[in-house]
């Protein structure tokens, strides 16, 4: 954002830095979230002894395991995502931004409608947890929703990224409350109240990170980019197109406008008019 008026930085130069280029291409984002969903995936079906069985064999069948099925739903949709993200930026001819954000934002709706339902235990401090997460995916699904519209905006890609530190952050604080504790002892109902004062330092620790990152890069821009406008403002304006056309174009205008000035009269001297 800081960036967004100079193009050298919107992609790195194409002249001596082909590898570089063809690296600066690749989904990283998309890799990340299909090796990571595939792994969980993995993980859940084969962490049970009896494996992934849907219903068991007794007379009336009943459904087995409703919490790991749940956790196998968002993996998948968690895989689905990154493949789509790596299908827009190196398959598809042209990226489709409009793609990647509705996939990123119909996962986080079913990842909602999961978690409304997700807690059977009779346990406040699970219930509470869960819905403070439940809290933080509510207003993602809502910023997600307002950008498909207003993709541009500041505002809501900073608002946007506070949650998803604060989703992540969370969920791995919820699962040290309720699967191990620090101290070895589980939660008592009466502790619900340190779980608000920890998700208050989430959401305090989470917006010093994001201002430390703005910082670094505000500091980084402001020295730096001088330099880096004079030297590739030209490579820059040439790699904005795939053909370099818009280069071409001004090229052109330039000769253009040096031949109109050469064919004009010019003005006649004093002993010439004599």
């Amino acid at each position: 954002m800081l960036a967004n008026d100079s193009p050298v930085y919107l992609s790195p130069p194409p002249k001596n830095q082909k590898r570089s280029s063809k690296v600066w291409k690749i989904a990283f984002g998309g890799w990340l979230k299909i090796v990571t969903g595939s792994l969980l995936t993995l993980y859940v079906v084969f962490c049970l002894d009896d494996g992934m069985v849907l219903m068991n064999k007794e007379t009336p069948p009943r459904f087995m395991y409703p919490q790991e099925w749940q956790h196998l739903t968002m993996f998948i949709l968690l895989t689905l995502d990154g493949c789509v993200d790596v299908m827009s930026k190196n398959v598809l001819r042209q990226r489709c931004v409009a793609l990647e954000r509705g996939s990123t934002t119909l996962g986080i709706y079913v990842l909602l409608l999961l978690l409304l339902s997700h807690v059977q235990v009779p346990s406040k401090v699970e219930l509470y947890v869960h819905s403070l997460l439940i809290l933080v995916v509510f207003l993602l699904m809502l910023v997600l929703t307002a950008e498909l519209w207003a993709a541009r905006s500041f505002r809501l890609q900073l608002i946007k990224n506070f949650l998803f530190l604060m989703m992540g952050s969370w969920l791995m604080h919820t699962g040290f409350i309720l699967y191990r504790p620090v101290s070895g002892y589980p939660w008592k109902d009466e502790d619900i109240m340190f779980a608000t004062t920890f998700f208050c330092w989430h959401v305090i620790i989470n917006a010093l990170c994001l201002v430390g990152v703005y910082g670094l890069s505000s500091s980084w821009y402001h020295c730096y980019s001088p330099s880096l406008r004079l030297t590739g403002s030209k490579e820059a304006l040439y790699h904005e197109s795939s053909s370099g056309t818009f280069y071409r174009l001004l090229q052109d205008a330039e000769r253009q406008d040096k031949d109109d000035q050469s064919l004009l009269p010019s003005k006649s001297s004093p002993t010439d008019r004599a």
